[in-house]
């Protein structure tokens, strides 16, 4: 029996299953998942077949292909070759042979899009309007069948966590509910996630932790589960199942962790998405969901600035960058270099949060910053500066406001009005939208804060250790 007759026979009993007409269904699908192959295999399958047994008798192939037994060497066609199996069934010029090829360049293209990463888009809105929470929220959907809950947007933290059923303290009305999902389990004691988390204790056999975000201090189960966001479903997602709450700091629904942590969204879908989101945060007065969490490398921005991510050990969640200087206006205020420096000892540095609401700039930094914007304002007419709340910036008549620009290392934000003035219900009263730090020996950290990151894209690009922002209205 011949070489050929051998490959031909195998083909077919090994690939038999597979052919099938492909559906329309099949079809669409094998465009969107990467692991639909079978649609694809059915064509080559046949064309394959086709192919050796018209070649059983050309004995120039016979010799080529014999030559395959000559030790480690295989022979090696081009896909138009008269020995390929694969070779178009009329002949065609140089000029359609290049112009198909390209063609096909194009679905190999997104193939292998496909398989660097998936692209996830999830609508983004103001907890304020929704929730009565200063933070931004997403939904996300936890167990099976699925039960919807509303997120807070943390790049700070790491773990997720939401309050499921006879949670004490817990604030919600629609708490995650365990015995609902055929897929929850709880993790075990001896599991490695059980030593990612802060302050594990044993609860029986159950994985237990401690933790404190604000105010507040929360008792939690490590438990598992799928969450899907957007139309990605994650097997197996490690989160906390609150089961008791104090004080009053805790998003009401739960909490998404963008940090760089163990447990983080990223660790746990790094095959998926990469270690790489964007956000765009739309205004705190928007009603619906119309900013935007991008999962995954893919449609992310190619026109953007991007400065490097700075590395804290002992902050490792913290998106630190290098701030060198502020602009009001056309001037570069005067602030002392220990105030903006980064020291991954003391924690001090810059970073984006999109957890904090205003930015907080240590206290040399915001008093240069805000008195040279009160020097700008006074230059069109002299104003009294009242006070507000934190806010010790604000005049009860329009302003004409100057721009506020932060300077990172290889990239310059400016920020608009928008982005720099708050105003009472009524409009009265307008406030420069930032504030210094707390006054404790801890006051270290430059925050950048979601207020000034509004209406802005902000990529978080952690293989590259890059963080991007380009301006984007997503109000």
């Amino acid at each position: 029996m011949s070489i050929r007759l051998v490959i031909l026979l195998y083909i077919y009993t090994t690939l038999s299953p597979y052919m099938k007409a492909p559906t329309k269904h099949s079809q669409t699908k094998a465009m969107t998942n990467m692991e639909s192959t079978t649609p694809i295999l059915t064509p080559l399958v046949l064309l394959l077949l086709f192919s050796l047994a018209k070649g059983l008798h050309n004995p120039k192939c016979d010799a080529a292909y014999q030559h395959d037994h000559d030790g480690s060497t295989l022979q090696v066609f081009h896909v138009f070759s008269p020995c390929s199996p694969f070779r178009p069934s009329k002949p065609m010029s140089w000029e359609e042979s290049v112009l198909q090829l390209q063609a096909k360049d194009q679905a190999r293209m997104q193939y292998l899009s496909n398989l660097v990463a998936r692209r996830s888009i999830v609508p983004i809105a103001s907890g304020r309007q929704i929730t009565q929470s200063p933070t931004y929220i997403v939904r996300a959907k936890f167990g099976t069948p699925a039960q919807t809950l509303l997120l807070a947007m943390d790049t700070s933290n790491d773990a997720a966590w939401v309050p499921c059923t006879a949670c004490v303290g817990c604030s919600t009305t629609t708490p995650f509910a365990p015995p609902k999902s055929t897929t929850f389990k709880k993790v075990g004691c001896g599991a490695s996630q059980c030593k990612q988390v802060r302050n594990p204790t044993c609860d029986g056999s159950a994985c237990a932790f401690n933790f404190t975000y604000g105010t507040s201090s929360v008792a939690a189960s490590l438990v598992q589960d799928t969450v899907t966001l957007a139309t990605d479903p994650i097997p197996a997602y490690t989160f906390g199942c609150i089961q008791k709450a104090t004080g009053s700091s805790l998003p009401p629904q739960g909490l998404l962790g963008l940090g760089r942590g163990p447990l983080s969204l990223l660790a746990q879908t790094q095959k998926l998405y990469q270690s790489t989101f964007s956000y765009c945060l739309p205004s705190f007065k928007t009603l619906n969901f119309s900013g935007s969490l991008r999962l995954g490398p893919v449609a992310q921005p190619k026109r953007i600035k991007f400065t490097p991510l700075l590395k804290n050990p002992r902050r490792s969640s913290l998106y630190y960058v290098n701030l060198v200087a502020i602009r009001v206006g056309r001037r570069i205020v005067d602030i002392p270099p220990e105030a903006l420096a980064f020291n991954p000892n003391t924690g001090a540095g810059t970073v984006f949060d999109s957890g904090t609401v205003f930015t907080r700039l240590v206290e040399p930094a915001y008093t240069a910053v805000r008195n040279e914007f009160r020097r700008r304002v006074a230059v069109h007419k002299k104003l009294t500066v009242t006070s507000l709340g934190g806010f010790d910036t604000c005049y009860t008549v329009p302003i004409v406001a100057p721009t506020i620009t932060f300077m990172f290392s290889g990239m310059n934000v400016t920020l608009p009005p928008d982005n720099i003035l708050i105003h009472s219900t009524a409009g009265s009263v307008t406030c420069l939208a930032m504030a210094p730090a707390p006054d404790n020996v801890n006051s270290v950290l430059n925050v950048i804060a979601n207020m000034q990151q509004q209406n802005h894209r902000v990529l978080f690009d952690v293989p590259n250790s890059r963080l991007g922002v380009a301006r984007e209205l997503c109000t």
